[in-house]
């Protein structure tokens, strides 16, 4: 009987050593050839630099023209800058109505509540694919000038549903005695809501944004639809330079991205998980 034991908590973690692996192995070989000094074949290791970060970074290096991918830095820090412009404003917008959603959801009672927090988890669900397609039928239909604002209104159809998630998540953990109190007190509504609920709310909406602004960061397929050819993202940059092949200049890139949505996604979490 202990023999079985000891064979079943070995394979448990033989297990749990392969999940993990498969998982992380891929990204940690990225981060290893990120710093492959052959400019041609990544999978052949020819010694360590980092020269592919210093190049993506705008420094001056010895590697030669020849050798890159990026026709110009400027190009890269444009994607960067219309990235970070839109995932701004697209977190801003989101978790704006994804809380207001989630609140009156979460507070009163009306015809259709269950069917209308239903139609919230609807846009997660759907494929990005179908969710790009038809955002494009719709602007094109429309008249409108493809560009940052339909990426913009296009990522935020989809990034409410995220925060909605979170906050109501939230708020469902959320003692209704203490908004009792409040009321008994003598507060009214807005006192109550600003003393009460908001400092126990604020972690989840905090939480909702992050994630909301990784995401937005991190998409490639919808925005892909909806960019329009006069406006770039970083991913959509990134996924022209893969065209091309993989060099570890690419790596470097996906390298300074990962460690970026981790501290983001990290954040998210604690200000998820925070309890007061």
């Amino acid at each position: 009987m202990q023999l079985l034991k000891r064979i079943a908590s070995a394979g448990l973690a033989v297990h749990t050593l392969l999940f993990f692996a498969f998982i992380y192995l891929p990204l940690a070989l990225i981060v290893v050839y990120s710093f492959n000094a052959d400019p041609v074949n990544m999978m052949n290791w020819s010694g360590f630099t980092t020269e592919w970060y210093a190049q993506v970074l705008g420094f001056k290096t010895a590697v030669s023209e020849s050798a890159l991918y990026i026709e110009s830095t400027d190009q890269l820090l444009e994607a960067l800058r219309n990235s970070l412009l839109i995932a701004a404003s697209t977190t801003t917008i989101a978790t704006v109505f994804g809380t207001a959603i989630a609140l009156a959801v979460y507070r009163f009672e009306f015809f259709g509540r269950r069917f209308y927090r239903v139609l919230m988890f609807a846009p997660m669900l759907m494929p990005d694919i179908v969710l790009g397609i038809a955002l494009l039928i719709f602007f094109v239909g429309a008249g409108v000038h493809l560009g940052l604002g339909t990426i913009i209104i296009g990522q935020c159809t989809f990034l409410v549903s995220y925060v909605f998630i979170v906050v109501s998540a939230r708020l469902a953990g959320m003692d209704r005695t203490l908004e009792n109190a409040s009321a008994d007190l003598g507060a009214n509504e807005w006192v109550t809501f600003r003393r009460v609920v908001l400092p126990q709310v604020l972690p989840g909406v905090i939480g909702g944004a992050l994630l909301a602004f990784i995401i937005s960061m991190d998409d490639l397929v919808i925005t892909y639809f909806i960019a329009g050819v006069d406006t770039t993202t970083l991913p959509i940059f990134i996924f022209g330079m893969l065209r091309r092949g993989i060099k570890p200049e690419i790596n470097a890139i996906a390298v300074m991205m990962l460690v970026f949505s981790f501290l983001v996604a990290s954040l998210g979490l604690y200000f998820r998980t925070r309890q007061r």
